[in-house]
């Protein structure tokens, strides 16, 4: 709907209120209810947001080495717009008008933190370029019989998965909580959020869900919407959600692998698709997967961007750690598909479940058109069997603090996103870093609190 259009829906329908909410650095929704009134006067200048929301962290504790923000600036007011094409309302509460919002100005100065800003910025130069991006992202996650307050009240420990064992696509297990499986596949197709497949995973409570693949931005959206929605329907069952990447070293991690292909603007013909090839594979598509690969090293905490995030890049866990790519292979870093012209598509499967979806799918589309522009060949041959064991092209780095200490110092990671985006990540990823590092762990005193 247009503008004009929601405003009659508005009063044809007497709304009162509205909700919007964006993406901070994390992927965390921020956001508010409004007047419908305050709603309609901030649709052409936007709604001021305290800038604090990208000054500071998931858990709210101010970073003391951002420039873009700070005590330094006073954290004045930004303005959030609304995007109009991302209106839907809300099942489960009360279908609430709900808007998708970032900080990407009229004149395209935008506030270099906005990873949905950043994200609409790559699509336009593949648009430019003569392609049209589609893209999905698919999830796992575990979901315990636990509340807020019950796991501040256990300290994080002994907690109660959903159901118990390792049960990958159990047909059993999801009938023991029937109205919760239900409700997510029924409320998230309700909330413009079309699941491909949902099943349990090899796990204690357990789920993955695909979403139908759309356009990159708005498969970002809804993928950013997906994890929220997934917790708030959850809560309504008694239920948790975590898309921790790792939550359990005995358990494997979770994963936000990203899919992804170049159509032509009419949406009528996929650019990676090539009959005549071994793979199936277009020069197009062979340039595209070259820049994943070159750029990969440069880019990584975008994938994994967390100290838990490498947790699950470990050898033998279903999540890859060396830069390599397979035909149909789930051992390597990226994975060709080929079943049918239509669904032929490259999968990045380094992002787990605790990414911002805006940032991977900005750094898979853009280090992809990086190749396409420089026509990088395809020399990495492909893996055969297990990836784990390939190393020949190198391993990805084991740790945020030497991921992000690369990618702050690439000269590629700034062609690409550029000097802004690139300082102001860095520096929230070498935050999260010293936040670890002067923690004292459960591992910590239960090794050295007796012995030493």
């Amino acid at each position: 709907m247009n503008e004009d259009q929601i405003i009659t829906y508005l009063k044809e329908n007497n709304i009162k209120k509205i909700k919007f909410a964006f993406a901070d650095i994390d992927g965390i929704l921020r956001g508010k209810v409004i007047h419908h009134k305050k709603f309609i006067d901030g649709l052409q200048n936007g709604y001021g947001f305290c800038d604090v929301v990208f000054g500071w962290d998931s858990s709210d504790a101010c970073y003391d080495n951002v420039q873009l923000t700070g005590w330094h600036t006073g954290y004045p007011d930004k303005p959030c717009r609304i995007d109009l094409s991302s209106f839907r309302t809300v099942p489960w509460q009360e279908n609430i008008p709900f808007f998708l919002g970032d900080f990407s100005k009229a004149d395209g100065n935008d506030l270099p933190a906005c990873s949905r800003s950043l994200l609409k910025r790559i699509a336009k130069q593949c648009e430019a370029m003569g392609y049209h991006p589609e893209f999905a992202q698919e999830f796992e996650w575990f979901n315990f019989r636990e509340t807020p307050q019950s796991l501040k009240e256990k300290s994080f420990t002994k907690l109660e998965s959903l159901t118990p064992g390792m049960f990958g696509y159990s047909i059993l297990r999801t009938s023991e909580y029937d109205d919760f499986y239900k409700d997510l596949f029924n409320l998230l197709y309700q909330f413009n959020i079309p699941l491909e497949g949902l099943h349990t995973e090899t796990g204690p409570g357990v789920y993955e869900a695909a979403i139908l693949h759309d356009h990159v931005l708005q498969a970002a959206d809804k993928a950013v919407l997906f994890k929220t929605a997934v917790k708030e329907i959850a809560y309504k069952h008694g239920i948790m959600a975590s898309f921790m990447a790792k939550w359990n070293e005995n358990l494997p991690g979770c994963s936000g692998h990203v899919h992804q292909s170049l159509w032509n603007k009419e949406r009528d013909t996929n650019l990676f698709y090539n009959a005549e090839d071994k793979h199936q594979m277009s020069d197009l598509h062979k340039h595209y997967l070259a820049g994943q690969l070159h750029c990969l090293p440069h880019i990584l905490p975008m994938y994994a961007p967390t100290i838990n995030s490498y947790k699950r890049l470990v050898e033998g866990a279903w999540a890859p750690t060396t830069i390599t790519w397979g035909d149909d292979n789930r051992t390597t870093a990226l994975r060709v598909l080929h079943p049918s012209e239509g669904y032929t598509r490259l999968e990045t499967r380094i992002p787990g479940s605790d990414t911002n979806p805006y940032l991977a799918m900005a750094a898979a589309l853009a280090s992809g058109l990086y190749g396409i522009k420089n026509k990088l060949p395809l020399t990495i041959k492909p893996t055969i069997g297990n990836g784990y064991q390939d190393k020949a092209n190198g391993s990805l780095s084991s740790n945020l603090y030497d991921a992000t200490t690369m990618m702050k110092s690439s000269s590629i990671a700034t062609e690409l996103f550029g000097e802004a985006f690139v300082d102001h990540f860095t520096q929230t990823r070498l935050w999260e870093c010293r936040q670890y590092a002067k923690s004292v762990t459960d591992w910590e005193l239960k090794r050295y609190f007796e012995i030493i």
